[in-house]
């Protein structure tokens, strides 16, 4: 069953960002992960959203996901982001 990584992102640094940003897709492929969502325009409906980007990505289970997550290959970037933005992740299995 697919599972998906969502991320709320607030970006406070976006020149080191942006070196993040452009690290990570190399870094799915072994993991059979892909974006579906990586920031653009977004509305809150309902509720509250505390950050102002939202990243989704789907990867073939929560092994895959994990795993990815916890990677070397995710490590440098990974590092990269958090000294650049403050985040709030979760991986969920879908339906």
């Amino acid at each position: 069953m697919s599972a998906y990584i969502i991320v709320q992102v607030e970006v406070t640094d976006a020149e080191i960002y942006e070196t993040y940003r452009k690290q990570v897709p190399s870094t799915l492929e072994a993991f059979g992960g892909e974006f579906i969502v990586r920031g653009g325009n977004m509305e809150v409906l309902e509720g509250d959203w505390p950050m102002p980007r939202c990243v989704v990505l789907r990867f073939p289970d929560m092994e895959k996901a994990r795993a990815w997550h916890a990677s070397d290959a995710y490590a440098g970037p990974k590092a990269i982001r958090q000294t650049a933005s403050r985040a709030n992740s979760i991986v969920i299995e879908g339906a």
